[in-house]
């Protein structure tokens, strides 16, 4: 039996220039300060997310410097699966109020929408005080 997954899709408003963003968003050390307990990078490029002692592993699949990153979930051996889970994050401004957004897509087994609202505001406010936004 297979998984429903959830697309969740959220535009956070952050007070910081794409520069100081990125890193945030595309290392280790940059993502273990906001979005999980801590980050490894294998020598393969694999990143390790570890949560509540949890290894979860990804590949980072697509980047474009200072604009976008995706991050794609293999399995505990670090095998591709058919239906990978996978996050992306891309700065994003808006031409009318030059204000700065991070679109979230967060493609995963978390099928309450309410729940990962929620889970991605607290990550936003831990992001926005590190990069003070």
């Amino acid at each position: 039996m297979r998984s429903t997954k959830t697309k969740f899709v959220g535009e956070y408003p952050i007070n910081a220039s794409a520069r100081l963003l990125y890193p945030y968003l595309s290392t280790a050390s940059g993502l273990a300060e906001w979005f999980c307990d801590d980050v490894k990078v294998e020598e393969n490029k694999v990143f390790n997310f570890i949560w509540d002692s949890s290894n979860h592993y990804a590949e980072m699949t697509g980047f474009r410097s200072n604009r976008s990153v995706r991050f794609l979930f293999l399995d505990d051996h670090r095998q591709h699966v058919s239906d990978p889970s996978y996050i992306d994050f891309s700065i994003e401004s808006s031409e009318l109020t030059q204000e700065q957004f991070l679109k979230v897509v967060d493609y995963s087994d978390e099928e309450d929408q309410e729940e990962l609202a929620e889970l991605w505001e607290h990550l936003m406010q831990n992001l926005r005080e590190i990069v003070g936004g």
